[in-house]
């Protein structure tokens, strides 16, 4: 193979995967703002609004840089939310479309969509601070709690005609390195030497739930940090 050949060859492999890279690394980029919450994060099942008025999109939330104009009479996928703009996935008035609309441009079947959708925004927000903190509260979910704690040391969980309820428990371990003292035969040098390594609990968190919602945290002394955290139960969506 020629090496000019060769070189377009690598030039047109290599091209491709950096901008495959480049793509996944902004997309990771957003989708660490803080300030923004993500609807597949946030809620099980997609939030689709229909668009009432031709409206522009912009590629940033502060609507700084505008990408082109949302087309009106159609339906679009809510991707992401803050509590001013929405981002979202539909057609524009040339092609497909993603990116942030102001809310005035939706409506819902809900009448109550916009109210509910700064009480979710509002709700994700405290629950992305706590599980960053490794933090758990009264109203989140079992899913939120596995997020912010990883998966419980134990479990117990009740089933009933209505639900079910029990208790996930989290226990904390730190490595305790044991030494003896012993002498040096050649030297006369006193030295520590290992001889094993056990785990002690350091901490626990327990909490019950019912019907997947935290109803009570349980915390050790070590780890008490003042009142009580609660926060609102998720919020439940007629679109």
């Amino acid at each position: 193979m020629k090496p000019g050949l060769f070189t377009l060859i690598a030039a047109c492999l290599i091209l491709p995967l950096q901008a495959q890279l480049k793509r996944a690394e902004r997309r990771s980029l957003l989708d660490n703002d803080p300030a923004v919450v993500y609807m597949e994060q946030a809620l099980k099942k997609p939030v689709e609004l229909k668009v009432i008025k031709e409206a522009p999109v912009f590629s940033d939330k502060e609507g700084r840089q505008r990408l082109g104009t949302l087309k009106a009479d159609q339906t679009v996928r809510l991707e992401a939310i803050t509590d001013k703009i929405y981002r979202v996935r539909g057609q524009g008035t040339r092609e497909g479309i993603s990116g942030w609309v102001a809310p005035w441009a939706f409506s819902s079947t809900d009448p109550e969509f916009v109210a509910n959708l700064k009480q979710l925004y509002e709700r994700q927000i405290q629950v992305q601070a706590l599980i960053a903190n490794k933090q758990v509260a009264a109203g989140m979910t079992l899913d939120e709690v596995a997020l912010a704690k990883g998966k419980p040391t134990k479990t117990s969980v009740r089933k009933t005609a209505t639900g079910q309820s029990g208790r996930w428990e989290f226990i904390e371990y730190e490595e305790v390195k044991n030494y003896v003292t012993e002498i040096d035969q050649a030297t006369g040098q006193a030295y520590r030497r290992l001889v094993s390594v056990t785990r002690q609990e350091k901490g626990k968190t327990a909490v019950e739930f019912e019907n997947d919602t935290v109803t009570a945290v349980e915390e050790s002394e070590d780890r008490q940090g003042g009142n009580v955290r609660i926060i609102v139960p998720p919020v439940i969506f007629h679109w």
